[in-house]
């Protein structure tokens, strides 16, 4: 096995990429050691780049005699890629120990506020970036540095509005961990475009499914879109909350602690009982190969490999099957309300948005042209 070791940039800062080809158990192992994350944009796991990460990883790698190409690097492994839209690149110090301390507890800290664990890594990351950035100034916090931050690395390198967004929820939530008051911050959230859902037609869903092959990997994708889970939801589902009595999902603590019931189809249940007699899972309904939780980054490359095959070229992600069971469930005549409620939103105008890429409500208007 060889793991290639390269250096690169995320959210302006500096990385080790880790590219390896796949196998599961050096995924699970990569996955394991402390500091690793997945990053979608490099479509690859990363570490923080420093010389006290390389030798982790590299002695890490080593233990389990795998070959380390690390020829990527240059001699002096100081220097930085060049980043489009950036004119200077500001190289951030690596945090001191007190501060790296202090951001462990907000972790923690965040943690215990049961914030979910995408939210708590999110925050965590960009909190980090954001203290190395006053080191750097060797700035206290405040109104400025804060307005000086947001400017010099997501307004000006023009990141998008997303991680603009995430970058202002975590510093606010990291000033309310430290109970501090830091007054008229003129960070305006900007408004995230109104972008309508990606959508695959039943015959795509039918053709991805067909070009899946593995009995598990089939279940997990024929799950999501038949039951029209979030990938976070599926992979925490247990055996006992499939009810084939009742022909119903329950789903339990989804997005905004909330529980909720969703539909189990027949056929897909037929399916999931030659899963469960194949595999015989014990507590999640899907596991990895070590136990717990299946990872959401397997789940992706499944659906990544299948779409391939099935030639779509459509960006389809996981959560592009959530969106296609909403908008089939509408092209056969479902009530937006019970789609509301299946899908777990809080607000019906969330689920409005499946109105507009439903092909049988376009298809229903009369065209005033025709009337000439």
């Amino acid at each position: 096995m060889t793991i290639t070791l390269a250096p690169s940039l995320h959210r302006n800062q500096a990385i080790i990429k880790i590219d390896f080809k796949y196998n599961t158990e050096v995924k699970n192992y990569i996955n394991a050691i402390e500091g690793v994350y997945w990053s979608k944009t490099h479509n690859s796991f990363y570490i923080v780049n420093s010389s006290i990460n390389k030798r982790k990883i590299y002695k890490a790698f080593r233990l389990k005699k795998w070959y380390v190409d690390y020829s990527a690097f240059p001699k002096k492994t100081n220097t930085i890629p060049k980043v489009k839209n950036i004119d200077v690149i500001i190289k951030l110090p690596v945090l001191i120990e007190s501060s790296q301390k202090e951001l462990e507890k907000f972790k923690r800290w965040m943690q215990q506020k049961r914030l979910s664990t995408n939210t708590v890594n999110t925050y965590f990351e960009v909190t980090a970036f954001f203290l190395r950035y006053a080191q750097l100034k060797q700035k206290t916090i405040s109104t400025k540095l804060i307005e000086q931050f947001n400017y010099d690395f997501i307004v000006r390198p023009n990141k998008s509005i997303s991680y603009q967004n995430q970058c202002i929820s975590g510093i606010k939530k990291y000033l309310d961990y430290k109970n501090m008051e830091v007054l008229d911050i003129d960070l305006e959230r900007p408004k995230k475009p109104k972008k309508l859902p990606e959508v695959l037609s039943e015959d795509e869903i039918k053709h991805v499914l067909q070009h899946i092959t593995n009995l598990k990997h089939k279940t997990l994708i024929a799950l999501i879109y038949s039951a029209g889970l979030r990938i976070g939801e599926a992979l925490k589902l247990r055996v006992k909350d499939i009810d084939s009595n009742r022909m119903v999902i329950h789903i339990k603590s989804a997005k905004g602690k909330k529980d909720r019931y969703t539909l189990l189809s027949p056929k897909f249940l037929e399916l999931l009982r030659e899963y469960y007699k194949t595999y015989q899972p014990k507590t999640y309904l899907f596991e990895g190969q070590s136990g717990g939780l299946y990872t959401s980054s397997s789940a992706q490359n499944i659906l990544k490999k299948a779409t391939y095959k099935a030639k779509i070229t459509k960006p389809i992600t996981l959560h592009t099957l959530r969106h296609s069971f909403a908008t089939h469930l509408l092209e056969n005549g479902t009530d937006i309300r019970y789609i509301q409620t299946l899908l777990g939103h809080s607000s019906p105008n969330t689920t409005m948005i499946y109105t507009h890429v439903s092909q049988t409500s376009i298809r229903n208007i009369k065209n005033p042209f025709d009337n000439l």
